[in-house]
């Protein structure tokens, strides 16, 4: 049997890449070493429509979330499993500086649909400091990444369209027309790796910026819940008393090893939002794969046409991946192009220069 594709990695990008190319009755095999703290399963699945300190809109959010929103629920509808929590998200301000901010930009029509609310003052709280007020954002939420990458894994097990090992690349053959890798042939081969990918020969000269991040589940019985509360880290409620707190950012040091630092830093950021105390009860370590000008990586190797990449969605895959999944099926299938920001064209002469030194 020769495969349309080998996909390897089945994290995030990964699983919704082969859902995509099944869709499109194409054959697929995964080859993925399953790595228990990949970012893919570390991270909270957070949908944001507003992007950092400076309130940007998140790029291309009119676009991205209802691609993101049908294909969960298409997946929901699949396994009849609850993946997409849908729940408004309020935004505290930390400054009067941060409220001026906000409202020097709050009149732009581009945020209908998004901000529900402002407010620069709310009532004093039993349960969060949020005297300076803050933005209510619609359309927000977190997916269960784990329950559904363990989903997608579970049922490509069962049809045998999933290998469970490390990809050995030096037994990968080229050829115009195929791919060979041990007695495996597929006519094209497409790579998901996370942070891996920026070991990979074929595509190291990308400008992966990886960082580490660590996370804390928290434990807190005596908290009402009505929104998931952002305020330099977000607290995200999982069901019962069960909370998710994060993210650090750390560019440094790689190392996948819980620190101390990050504890002690998440702990006081969420001691800053949240009045009622609360219990550790894990903590969590992943590398994302993000990249320089934070953009995924996506596109065709500018040599081999037959090999892949969709790598590089850093903090951002559960919304992009999706709408960039069909996209890039399109460029692979029918030779559409890519949206510019997101080819990896646009680094054609890193790849160049790459080549010139060897």
């Amino acid at each position: 049997m020769i495969y349309d594709y080998l996909v390897v990695g089945h994290g995030l990008a990964g699983a919704i890449l082969t859902c995509f190319l099944e869709k499109a009755g194409k054959t697929v095999l995964v080859v993925d070493a399953p790595k228990e703290n990949s970012a893919s399963r570390v991270a909270a699945g957070l949908i944001n429509p507003v992007a950092g300190k400076r309130f940007a809109k998140s790029w291309q959010i009119d676009a991205f979330l209802p691609a993101a929103a049908a294909f969960y629920q298409e997946m929901e509808e699949r396994y009849q499993t609850r993946l997409f929590h849908r729940k408004p998200i309020l935004k505290l301000f930390s400054t009067a500086e941060e409220q001026n901010n906000w409202m020097g930009k709050s009149t732009d029509p581009a945020w209908d649909g998004y901000i529900e609310t402002t407010h620069l003052q709310l009532p004093v709280s039993e349960y969060v400091h949020q005297e300076l007020g803050g933005l209510l954002i619609q359309q927000g939420g977190y997916v269960a990444l784990r329950s559904f990458l363990d989903l997608r894994a579970e049922d490509l097990r069962q049809r045998g369209a999933i290998r469970l090992e490390a990809l050995d690349l030096s037994l990968l053959e080229l050829s115009p027309d195929t791919v060979r890798y041990k007695e495996i042939t597929a006519r094209n081969i497409v790579f998901c790796e996370g942070a891996q990918g920026a070991q990979n020969p074929f595509f190291s000269w990308l400008p992966f910026s990886l960082n580490k991040g660590e996370i804390l589940d928290i434990n807190m019985p005596d908290f009402e819940a009505s929104y998931i509360y952002n305020k330099a880290v977000y607290v995200v409620p999982l069901g019962q008393t069960h909370y998710r707190v994060g993210a650090t950012y750390n560019w440094r040091n790689l190392e996948e090893n819980l620190t101390q630092e990050a504890r002690e830093e998440l702990t006081a950021k969420a001691q800053d939002i949240l009045k009622k105390p609360f219990t550790v009860t894990k903590q969590y370590v992943g590398v994302r794969p993000a990249v320089r000008d934070r953009k995924p990586l996506v596109g065709v190797h500018p040599q081999h046409p037959r090999i892949g990449i969709f790598n590089g969605m850093g903090s951002k895959g559960v919304l992009m991946a999706p709408l960039l999944a069909q996209q890039f099926i399109s460029r692979l299938e029918q030779g559409t192009a890519l949206w510019p920001e997101v080819d990896i064209v646009r680094y054609l002469s890193l790849y160049l220069a790459s080549t010139s030194t060897t």
